[in-house]
């Protein structure tokens, strides 16, 4: 192991196993040994069997489903890492569960994404690092370093490959549209907004559509889908007003059974996402999984180098800023 690094600790959690497996590959240590378990009531047991006195520790743990248990696993081993005498603490997470609770649109409601950011805090965490925060004023709820990346690199390169012809980008909404217009950048390609209205958290009405699409290879790009029920109602829309065919990008595909049943039904030629989350095959939906390890494992290299990540916003020279 380089002298750099001989200080570094990975930690994993049990939400992405795999995931925090390959960016120990790419940044070059193994996994720290640790015991994250249950115990017959439920509560999370966590102890880690390797000393990390001094030491530079990354925690990697998206809070995907089941949320709350994950989140908690998380809690419990950065205080864990806190109380063995860790020089730094990292929380990594792929995936910022509750982002979508980031304000309060009704009265009486909590704004869940700020509570869980003192929370993060107060187990003793020193730095975040995350990806395609749902909401990017997330990171003003941190009094603490965060450094959030963007899976745009990865998905648009592979996208790019394909050498696709009249590509339009979609927003699949009014406030995915600074995502869509990188995209459109990254793609050379137009761009197009579907506007909808919610009539639940899981059905959605396409109303308008905001440029033109006929006769169009489209790409609708967002960065969570849950229910799927944005992405199904807007490829529907978009077929009806003429695209030729109809793909998707997601960061993180949070998806369960209602989502997975709808995209089966869909418009939806393909999705492609990441690996932020663990997915399973989905028998009869072509689903492309394309691994963000490289992205992480680089950023975690850098951060505990103190260098520089700004490099990592960029494709072919230009600066992601969505």
């Amino acid at each position: 192991m380089p002298a750099s690094l001989s200080a570094l600790c990975l930690l994993s959690g049990n939400s992405n196993p795999v995931l925090a497996k390959k960016i120990a590959g790419e940044v070059g240590v193994k996994l720290t040994d640790a015991t994250v378990t249950t115990f017959p009531d439920s509560e999370t047991f966590v102890k880690i069997n390797e000393n990390v006195r001094g030491r530079d520790v990354f925690i990697i743990q998206s809070t995907c489903p089941p949320a709350n248990h994950n989140l908690m696993e998380l809690l419990i081993m950065i205080d864990a890492a806190k109380r063995a005498s860790a020089d730094r603490i990292t929380a990594v997470m792929p995936f910022y569960g509750y982002a979508r609770q980031d304000r309060k649109d009704q009265p009486r409601v909590p704004i869940t994404a700020k509570l869980v950011a003192n929370l993060l805090v107060a187990a003793g965490a020193d730095r975040i690092l995350t990806m395609d925060l749902h909401a990017q004023q997330i990171q003003g709820f941190f009094d603490i370093p965060v450094d959030h990346l963007y899976a745009a690199p990865v998905l648009s390169k592979f996208f790019l490959k394909r050498k696709m012809k009249n590509l339009v980008i979609v927003s699949p909404d009014v406030g995915g549209l600074k995502m869509a217009y990188a995209y459109s950048n990254m793609l050379h390609a137009s761009l197009a907004i579907v506007a909808k209205r919610r009539k639940s958290a899981t059905e959605v009405d396409a109303l308008n559509l905001i440029g033109e699409v006929k006769g169009a290879n489209v790409l609708l790009v967002d960065d969570l889908t849950e229910t799927a029920g944005t992405l199904v109602s807007a490829s529907a829309f978009l077929k009806d007003a003429g695209a030729q065919t109809v793909y998707a990008i997601v960061s993180h595909a949070v998806l369960g059974k209602m989502g997975i049943e709808r995209l089966k039904k869909s418009a939806i030629k393909e999705l492609l996402t990441t690996d932020s989350v663990p997915h399973e095959d989905l028998q009869g939906f072509p689903l492309t999984v394309l691994s963000v390890a490289p992205i992480l494992g680089e950023a975690i290299r850098r951060i505990h180098n103190n260098s520089s990540v700004t490099s990592l916003f960029e494709v072919n020279g230009q600066k992601l800023s969505h």
